[in-house]
């Protein structure tokens, strides 16, 4: 059995993240408040998972994530891509008519904020976590609140989903890291099948220090497919420059990586992994009771 570390709570998307991931393993999952106790978790017990999402089609990179990953020296094993999709779900006794608030994540508000227009009456009010939001209302029996969260974590609590796929974007998709302890991490990732890397630099305040690095990855056939900067706290203009390359050649890939040291500094490789496929949004299936 799999222990992973996940934000969130059980019916999260982080929860059908891992629950994906490890289709067909039996895992248990290790509910954190924040980001920072999912990496604890990890370093408290070599043996843990961790499941983080990293960047969103829609809301852009979780910046903070990248720095939480780069000090705490886990590797990244794996990613998932999970296509998000919402619904708004109430206790079975409300309905239309009855409910006078909705609760989510501010990032899920956000997410349906054209839907949401259509019902100007309803107070919405940020929480911490979408599958929370549903919780809270089963638990505390919340009469005349919603909740807007994935149908799945709806069901999990015994609401009633008023209508779902409410996001505005149906092509909103979060990509997920899948990180562990060094010492683990080759008995969770054949390198054979990587061909995805995370690495992560900085250069010196040189004119065209980062394209001079580019060109070498250009030069051994490296695709870069991502690349964030963050700034250095204390080191007034320099930034770490946070890098995902792909590979069909892990010898090349090497050498690339060979040629790029003596031009940066503090050179990290965050992980080599195999890269995951897009998914397919799930087609809208109308209102549901």
């Amino acid at each position: 059995m799999k222990r992973i570390a996940i934000q969130g709570l059980t019916g999260s998307f982080h929860d059908i993240a891992a629950h994906q991931y490890f289709d067909g393993e039996q895992i248990q999952l290790i509910c954190c408040s924040t980001f920072e106790e999912v990496f604890d978790s990890i370093s408290q017990d070599p043996t843990a998972i961790g499941m983080l999402a990293i960047e969103n089609t829609i809301a852009g990179s979780l910046l903070h994530n990248y720095e939480l990953l780069r000090d705490s020296r886990t590797t990244i094993v794996g990613e998932h891509k999970l296509h998000i999709s919402h619904c708004i779900c109430c206790l079975p006794g409300d309905d239309w008519t009855t409910i006078q608030e909705v609760h989510s994540h501010p990032v899920a508000l956000m997410q349906c904020r054209h839907f949401l227009s259509n019902y100007p009456q309803l107070k919405n009010v940020e929480a911490e976590d979408t599958a929370g939001s549903a919780k809270m209302i089963a638990e505390e029996g919340r009469q005349g609140w919603a909740a807007i969260c994935h149908a799945e974590a709806a069901k999990l609590y015994g609401l009633k989903v008023l209508e779902d796929h409410i996001e505005d974007n149906k092509h909103n998709f979060t990509r997920f890291l899948v990180v562990s302890n060094p010492n683990k991490a080759d008995m969770l990732r054949p390198l054979t099948q990587a061909n995805k890397s995370s690495i992560v630099f900085a250069l010196p305040h040189e004119e065209g220090s980062l394209s001079h690095v580019l060109a070498i990855l250009s030069f051994y056939k490296i695709n870069l497919t991502k690349i964030q900067s963050l700034p250095i706290i204390g080191h007034e203009w320099e930034y770490l420059f946070y890098v995902d390359v792909m590979y069909d050649d892990l010898t090349r890939y090497r050498q690339s990586i060979d040629a790029i040291i003596p031009l940066t500094k503090d050179l990290v490789i965050l992980g080599e992994y195999k890269d995951a496929p897009s998914p397919t949004p799930t087609p809208t299936e109308g209102n549901a009771e």
